[in-house]
């Protein structure tokens, strides 16, 4: 008998928690953002819920917005993510640890260099969230005067990808002889010099870093765009992505896996993960309580910071909150995919301005779930029994208290159901995802080179 299909989960923290305002909360670790004991214990609580990875969004730069809007925004300071799990990876053992960092503003080679060196630390727990980065406001922080085209940021992604996973291909997994009596450390036929020139990069390689322990660190990405769908069909093994609706979410989930088999993929090779933001009570009235006292904390210059973020151009001095919300602008330079899914939210019922801000408020456009932990998990395996995820990437109001809350009341439910694990199937990242570890790309050729010499 085959397995039964069960929850991919990522636990998605957001220093504070994901809501907006969340550093304002009495629950909240306040500094969280530069505190390590707080990760230490937030990361540890979803390796006991056993989670797949925790994952870190990143950005190069500051968040800007107006003064009076900065001002209040406690998530603009925080760890880099790497740094930050490979001290995580010495006080863990199984949980996987996916990083954001950016094709536009690094380079190949140090990037390939860092994740790898993660996951030897982790002992093959290390996962790449491949981003373009959306953030305009990084462009200045590496010399340019303007954030690159988003064409042209997905075009370098590609190449970019290529270019890091044949730096990881440098070495083959047996290259290191370490032979003391004959004096010889490594075969040098199994080294392989990448050599690459292309229309953004020319690295010549090697890496100084043996194979990763998984062959590559897990490939995961974010976008939702057309840019974005194809990349992550081309390279993606793990894609998080916001949708609203269950059949918004099965449109996304049909086509990306159905683009899968253009590059030699099969529908197994991704796994889709949709965002999910749940406000959890012991009853229903206690959960849209706890709901409506975390929106009661949004002061009303955030809010007006969060509309405007999405109404670029539009001048909003002319309306209150309580005007229905206008149309959205057509074209951004930052993040296509989730300008449409807010546009998709103002237009299809009909909101105001204040309840635009609100659902945007908790999660960003991600889907926000509120009730019981029976009825949480409900809405979470509708999704996952129709066509619509492998998983979710659980996003907690409040941290730490909202990530207690999902794995000492949720976790249990799935696993009663036969959807979530009871233990761990492996040591890595990709072993406890399902994912196959890569063959070295540049050992095949020279295989079928050696296989072509024997023939003729």
């Amino acid at each position: 008998m085959s397995k039964k299909r069960q929850f991919r989960l990522g636990a998605f923290i957001q220093a504070t928690g994901h809501h907006v305002s969340a550093w304002r909360h009495p629950d909240a670790q306040i500094d969280a953002g530069l505190n390590f004991e707080h990760y230490k214990e937030i990361t540890q609580t979803a390796e006991r819920g056993l989670f797949d990875a925790v994952f870190l969004a990143d950005s190069p730069g500051v968040w800007g917005g107006a003064p009076e809007t900065q001002k209040r925004n406690g998530k603009l300071v925080h760890f880099e993510p790497v740094t930050l799990f490979s001290a995580l990876s010495a006080v863990t053992k199984n949980i996987g640890f996916i990083a954001t960092a950016s094709t536009t503003y690094e380079q190949p080679y140090t990037l390939a260099r860092k994740f790898a060196s993660l996951d030897y630390l982790s002992k093959g727990r290390a996962g790449w969230n491949v981003v373009t980065t959306g953030n305009e406001n990084a462009a200045a922080n590496f010399g340019l005067e303007h954030h690159p085209e988003h064409s042209q940021r997905y075009e370098r992604a590609q190449e970019f990808v290529e270019v890091v996973k044949g730096l990881w291909d440098s070495w083959e997994d047996d290259a290191f002889i370490r032979d003391r009596e004959s004096g010889v450390y490594f075969d040098p036929n199994k080294l392989h010099i990448l050599n690459h020139k292309g229309k953004h990069f020319s690295v010549k390689g090697p890496l100084n870093v043996a194979r990763p322990p998984q062959g590559y660190p897990v490939i995961v990405q974010a976008g939702a765009s057309e840019a974005g769908r194809e990349l992550a069909a081309q390279t993606a093994e793990v894609i998080f992505t916001a949708n609203q609706t269950l059949a918004d979410a099965q449109e996304f989930y049909a086509d990306l896996k159905g683009r899968l088999t253009k590059y030699g993929r099969s529908p197994d090779d991704l796994k889709i993960m949709p965002g999910a933001f749940p406000i959890i009570g012991r009853t229903e009235e206690e959960a849209q309580e706890k709901y409506e006292f975390i929106q009661s904390l949004i002061h009303p210059d955030v809010a007006w910071g969060i509309l405007r973020n999405y109404y670029k151009g539009v001048d909003l001095s002319q309306y209150s909150l309580d005007d229905l919300a206008p149309e959205l602008p057509n074209d951004t330079n930052n993040n296509k995919s989730r300008l449409k899914l807010v546009k998709d939210l103002a237009t299809r019922g009909t909101l105001t301005l204040r309840q635009l801000y609100l659902a945007l408020a908790t999660a960003r456009g991600h889907r926000t779930i509120i009730g019981t932990p029976e009825s949480i998990a409900d809405q979470l395996e509708e999704w996952f029994n129709n066509g619509a995820a492998d998983g979710f990437n659980i996003m907690p109001p409040i941290l730490p208290t909202g990530l207690d809350d999902f794995v000492n009341l949720v976790v249990p439910i799935l696993q009663k159901r036969g959807l979530f694990r009871t233990e761990y199937e492996g040591s890595t990242l990709r072993e406890n995802l399902g994912l196959p570890r890569p063959v070295n790309q540049f050992a095949i050729k020279q295989k079928q080179v050696d296989e072509r010499l024997v023939l003729a």
